[in-house]
């Protein structure tokens, strides 16, 4: 892609930031204004506006450079040779093993130090 046409595509983005800037604005002006009505109502309203904001703010060069990245993203983590539940659960055990072992060590020494430092005080 050239440049002239990257800059033709992505020229409007300070307006499209503003535009959703002022949407956002608006969606916390809109929710305080009618505190009064269905939560439902106002929820509904603001997925609304979440989702306008959403897709303007994904035609911007920042918006597509974010997509591009969830894209690589979801890509790698399929890659991912994940483990068995078997590799799982003994990586698990030993983990609590291990901090279960941690904690009395850190113990003993905290009732050592406790224990020192209580017959030299006095």
């Amino acid at each position: 892609m050239s440049a002239t046409t990257e800059e033709k595509q992505y020229q409007l983005d300070g307006l499209k930031w503003l535009v959703v800037a002022l949407l956002i604005a608006g969606a916390v002006y809109g929710n305080y204004h009618f505190s009064e009505e269905s939560l439902l109502y106002r929820v509904v309203a603001l997925i609304v506006v979440a989702v306008a904001i959403a897709f303007i703010a994904a035609k911007t060069q920042k918006g597509d450079s974010f997509i591009s990245l969830l894209r690589g993203a979801y890509t790698e983590a399929r890659r991912v040779v994940w483990p068995s539940r078997q590799e799982r659960n003994q990586t698990t055990l030993m983990v609590v093993v291990v901090v279960f072992v941690m904690s009395l060590i850190l113990w003993g020494l905290d009732s050592l130090f406790g224990w020192l430092a209580s017959m030299v005080i006095g």
